[in-house]
């Protein structure tokens, strides 16, 4: 059963990516034509979210050399305790609204620190797989499309970071220190 398994999941996506044009053409789609005309199209919105990118990046590149991050982290270090936070995750915590890339950087050297065990691991993975990265999604994904005034998005992303935040805390907790 387990080889079927494997098998069937090996082949899965291959079939999967071959099945949709195969069905499209059978429709009396013009496949290649399509796939041309949308790579055409992807071709124009990557071009049109460079600049939102090279500044999400410089302001990442700032907020880390700035020494922000550990400002706040210092600060802000006994509400994290009494809410228990692990104060070595908050870098964590502070990075992923900003940047995937230095968040899962962030991640992978408290795994390797710390390692996958243990509670810091845990808690750095689960944050890495529940929270997003709100800056990014407003400025590339809203820039893409032309979006100017982000209104509630900011706020309504960030409350969303600090619930996934806690959850993953209580999450953890709960299930690994129970």
């Amino acid at each position: 059963m387990d080889k079927i398994l494997y098998e069937f999941s090996r082949w899965a996506i291959p079939l999967f990516l071959f099945c949709i044009p195969l069905y499209a053409f059978l429709r009396g789609v013009k496949v290649y034509e399509c796939f041309i005309k949308g790579a055409e199209e992807g071709f124009g919105v990557a071009v049109r979210i460079i600049p939102y990118l090279v500044a999400m990046m410089m302001a990442v590149g700032i907020f880390r050399q700035a020494g922000v991050m550990e400002l706040i982290a210092r600060h802000s270090g006994n509400l994290f305790q009494w809410l228990h936070i692990p104060p070595d995750i908050i870098p964590l915590a502070l990075m992923r609204p900003f940047s995937g890339g230095g968040a899962l950087g962030i991640a992978a050297e408290l795994i390797k620190s710390y390692g996958p065990d243990s509670l810091i691991g845990r808690l750095a993975s689960t944050m890495q797989g529940s929270t997003d990265t709100t800056f990014f999604v407003l400025t590339v994904y809203f820039g893409s499309i032309g979006v100017r005034k982000y209104r509630y998005s900011l706020a309504v992303g960030l409350l969303a970071d600090l619930t996934t935040l806690m959850a993953s805390v209580y999450i953890v907790n709960k299930i690994f220190l129970a």
